[in-house]
C-alpha cells in the first residue's frame, strides 16, 4: 500500500425519503466516497427497495448502519463492508410506535433509542451477538416511554407529542429528547446496563409556547446545550447540569436575520469541534446560520447567513474532520459542501452540488 493511502476510504451515507406520501422522489440509501481534501462526493452504490431510509447513524465500532424509516413501524440495521462502504441488510426490528424520525446509539452500541414522532414515544430496543452468523441482531423495542403533556398552540404541527430527536449527552448518562409538539425538552436517566430510560427529577423543561423544540446539540467543553426551536426559527441556549440532567434555559435567539419577513422554519443544529460556533439551517429562507458561542457562558452572537445552495435544507453535517459543513438540500434534490474558516466559521461553498433526489440525512464513517 502506498504511503499516505487510506487502508478504508471515508463514506457518506444519505438517507431520503421515497413515498408519494411524503411528495418525495428518492430511491434508497446512497453512498459515497468522500474526498477528504477537497470535501467531494464520489457517488459508489446504492441500496434500493428501501421505504424512507431517512435518519441515518453508524454505530460506534463503525461496523453496522442503522436507519429509521419515517412514516414506518421498524428501524433496519446494514453491515458495513469496511474497504468498500458497501452494506448488507441484517434485518429490522419493530419500535412500538409510528414514524421514527430519528435514532440515536448508546455509546457502548448496546442499544438504540429512537424517537416515534407522530405517536408521541420514545423507544428502547437492544442489539444483540447472533452466534449463528457471528455478527449481530436487532430485537424488538425492550421499553416505550410515552411522552405526556399539554400541546402547543399550532393547530397543525402541535396537536400531540412530536419527539423529533435523540441525543446522548456527553458523559452517556442521560437522553434528551426535544418535542415539538409539547414544547418541552424531556430528559431521561440512561441505564448502561439494561437499557433502560428513567425520568430525572426535573423531567422536562418547558420551551416558549408555540417553539417548536426539534433538535439539539451540547457543547464539547463547556455545560450548555442549544436548543433550536423549529416552528419559532429560534435558538435557546441551556445551562446542563451533569449531575442531575436539568436544563434551565439562558437565552434565546432567532436563527433567521432581521430583515428577513417571509415563511421559515428551523431544522438542524451542528457544533464546531471547539464549540467555538453553532450553525443552523433555516428552510424557507433557505440558509445556514452561523452564531459564535460566547466562551464562558455558550450564549450566541450571530456571523452570518449562508445561502445553503439550495431549498429546504433539512439537514446540515461535518465530515469527520469538521473541515467542511454538507446541507442536504431536501427540496431543491442536492447536497451543497462548504468549506469551514475554523478561525471566523465562516463558509465558502467547495466545489458542485451533488444531485442526490430528496436527501434527509448524511452520515459519515470515518477512513482508517
Amino acid at each position: 500500500m502506498a504511503r499516505g493511502e487510506e487502508q478504508s476510504p471515508t463514506i457518506a451515507y444519505v438517507g431520503c425519503f421515497t413515498t408519494a406520501q411524503r411528495n418525495a422522489r428518492g430511491d434508497g440509501i446512497h453512498i459515497y466516497k468522500v474526498d477528504v481534501r477537497a470535501g467531494s462526493l464520489t457517488p459508489r452504490r446504492r441500496v434500493a427497495d428501501l421505504v424512507n431510509p431517512s435518519f441515518l447513524v453508524v454505530s460506534p465500532d463503525r461496523r453496522l448502519l442503522y436507519a429509521a424509516h419515517g412514516d414506518e413501524r421498524y428501524i433496519s440495521a446494514f453491515s458495513i463492508y469496511r474497504p468498500t462502504g458497501d452494506l448488507t441488510l441484517l434485518g429490522t426490528a419493530e419500535t412500538g410506535g409510528v414514524n421514527g424520525a430519528h435514532l440515536a446509539t448508546s455509546p457502548d452500541g448496546r442499544f438504540i433509542v429512537v424517537a416515534n414522532y407522530s405517536s408521541g414515544s420514545v423507544a428502547v430496543l437492544p442489539v444483540r451477538a447472533d452466534p449463528m452468523s457471528g455478527g449481530v441482531r436487532l430485537v424488538n423495542h425492550i421499553q416505550l416511554v410515552q411522552l405526556e403533556g399539554n400541546p402547543g398552540p399550532h393547530r397543525v404541527e402541535q396537536t400531540a407529542s412530536h419527539p423529533h430527536q435523540i441525543v446522548f449527552d456527553p458523559s452517556g448518562q442521560f437522553v434528551v429528547v426535544p418535542d415539538k409538539g409539547l414544547d418541552r425538552v424531556f430528559v431521561f436517566r440512561f441505564d448502561a446496563r439494561t437499557g433502560r430510560l428513567a425520568p430525572t427529577a426535573q423531567g422536562s423543561v418547558a420551551a416558549r409556547s408555540g417553539s417548536g423544540p426539534r433538535h439539539l446539540a451540547f457543547h464539547p467543553k463547556l455545560p450548555v446545550a442549544w436548543v433550536l426551536n423549529e416552528l419559532s426559527s429560534t435558538v435557546t441556549t441551556c445551562a446542563w447540569d451533569a449531575e442531575t440532567g436539568a436544563l434551565k434555559p439562558l437565552e434565546t435567539v432567532p436563527s433567521l436575520p432581521a430583515s428577513f419577513t417571509g415563511e421559515s422554519t428551523a431544522a438542524e443544529i451542528v457544533v464546531s469541534n471547539d464549540g467555538k460556533f453553532v450553525y443552523c439551517s433555516n428552510r424557507g429562507h433557505d440558509s445556514i446560520a452561523i452564531f459564535q458561542s460566547d466562551p464562558r457562558k455558550g450564549t450566541l452572537s450571530p456571523v452570518d447567513w449562508t445561502p445553503s445552495g439550495g431549498r429546504s435544507p433539512r439537514s446540515i453535517c461535518f465530515d469527520p474532520a469538521r473541515r467542511f459543513l454538507h446541507a442536504a438540500n431536501e427540496q431543491d434534490d442536492n447536497i451543497v459542501t462548504f468549506r469551514v474558516d475554523g478561525s471566523s466559521g465562516r463558509l465558502t461553498p467547495a466545489g458542485e452540488p451533488v444531485s442526490n433526489a430528496s436527501p434527509v440525512t448524511v452520515a459519515f464513517l470515518k477512513g482508517e
